[in-house]
Order: structure tokens, then sequence, then C-alpha cells
């Protein structure tokens, strides 16, 4: 998304996590016209538009996980009304609509994921209980600052860096046979492309203002066998019960802001092949 407004000619500052990040992001965008790196003291002075694009997946135990969500977004959001901003659009999750428990699996941007559901892994919670926060903070505190939310299913798409993260693990795993048992899960997958074209437009349409966007591909959610298969692999199904049919709605991104979403094929399929560009096949 850094590269897409960079081309755009919109001037970037990005306050990253750790030195790390910052090295990443620079090898992701090998022209820096236009990309600060700033720190936490300065990256909002200034700024009238800010994205708020992760929460971590493991910072230590579970109240960490959440509280690390929870006060990073809240704080986003503060500095961002402090500093004048009109609007942010923060990266949550599906994770943060679907993971609770309801007799047809049919999920929309009115569903919520209750914090409290029993066997909730922390990393959901945490999507469910930070975004909870951010509308809170918008309501009571947020004065003329706009939110607008991206809840995305599980994302895969080209890799800009060589190394093999989050996602891409499960990609190498499954091409490389070395995943042979996979979970019986059903979900829907987003193309990494297509979700950074969501923050933009997100961004730049007024009547967005207020809202949350689930961002997948068109068709019918898959499992992990499915995938396999379309990576052209073979894998077994851990054993237990098929899983229910699951369907979620992608169609308010579609109608309010144009989204077009890339086939789960296509996501796949450049998924792999950026890997092996890189060597990380």
């Amino acid at each position: 998304m850094v590269a897409d407004l960079l081309q755009q000619g919109v001037a970037v500052r990005a306050m990253v996590r750790s030195s790390e990040a910052a090295a990443a992001l620079r090898a992701a965008v090998p022209d820096h016209a236009g990309l600060e790196i700033a720190d936490r003291e300065n990256a909002f002075t200034g700024v009238t538009e800010v994205y708020h694009l992760a929460s971590p997946m493991q910072v230590g135990g579970a109240e960490e996980i959440v509280a690390a969500a929870r006060d990073s977004a809240v704080d986003v959001l503060r500095a961002a009304r402090d500093a004048g901003a009109r609007r942010v659009v923060l990266t949550s999750s599906f994770a943060a609509i679907g993971y609770s428990p309801k007799p047809v699996r049919d999920y929309t941007e009115d569903d919520w994921t209750d914090p409290d559901t029993p066997g909730l892994a922390p990393y959901p919670r945490s999507k469910a209980v930070a975004e909870r926060a951010a509308w809170d903070f918008i309501e009571r505190e947020g004065g003329g600052l706009e939110l607008v939310v991206i809840n995305p299913t599980w994302i895969a798409g080209p890799t800009l860096i060589g190394e093999v993260r989050s996602s891409l693990q499960v990609i190498k795993a499954l091409v490389e046979g070395t995943m042979p048992v996979v979970p019986r899960q059903r979900f829907g997958i987003a193309d990494v492309r297509d979700v950074a074209e969501l923050h933009i437009t997100a961004m730049r349409t007024p009547e967005a203002a207020g809202k949350r966007y689930l961002a997948l591909a068109d068709g019918p959610t898959v499992t992990w066998r499915e995938v396999a298969e379309l990576l052209g692999g073979e894998v077994e199904e851990a054993p237990g019960e098929e899983p229910p049919p699951l369907v979620i709605r992608n169609d308010r991104a579609k109608r309010e802001l144009g989204f077009r979403p890339r086939p789960a094929q296509t996501t796949l399929t450049e998924t792999v092949e950026s890997m092996r560009a890189l060597g990380l096949l």
C-alpha cells in the first residue's frame, strides 16, 4: 500500500515498531522518494490521513496480545485526533466479525465476534477488543475525526521481501509438502493488493466514514485441503467433522467502494510465483 501511495505522488510518513521493520519497509519500496520513516514523537505532525495497518500476533501471553492491539489502536486514534487528522482507516480482521458461533454461518459487517466466546484464541479476541475500543473512542472522544475499518479474511498475495512470514509460512509448507495434515477449517482469501487498494479507496470516499468493510475474494469460502489442491499439492485433513458451510459477504465493499477482488486462484498462484522469484521455494 505504501508503494501504491508513493506511485500516486502521495508523500508517506511511516511509523514502525522497530529498526528491523523500517529496513523491511525500505526493502519493499525500492523508490524511497516521498517516504519518511518517523518515530512516535513526530509521526503525526502535519498529517491529515492515517492508516493503522497491523497489530501484534505474538507479544507474550494472551492478555499482552489483547492489550497491545487495543492500546495501539486507541493511541493511534488519539494521536490522529490531536494532530487534526481528518480520517483514520484501520485494519481490523474478519476475526472481529465471524469468530463467534451462529446457527447459520452467514456473516456481514453487522456481525461481531464476542471476545468472551469460550475457547476463543488470543489473536481473534485481540482484534475484536481492539476494533470495539476504536469505535468507542470515536464515539466518546473522537471530536471531528472519522474512522473507517477494513476487515480482511486470511491474506495472501505476492511478497515484496525475501523472508517467509505469516501466511507465506503456510503456503511454503503446502507447496513443499511439509504440512501433510491440515486443520478442518473453512475461510475466505483476500489478496494483499486488493486489501491495499481498498484502504486507499476507503480513505478517499466521503461516504465510507463510520463504516466497516469486509474484504475477500468472490465465490465460496475454501478449506485448507482445497487450498493445497489449488497449489498443486495433496494433503489429508485432520480427523473430525466436516466444517459447516461458511458465507462471508463482501457486498458492501463492492457496492460502496467499487471493490473488484482478484480470484482466489490468481492470488495463490501469484503468491507462489513471487516466492519462487525470490528464492523462497
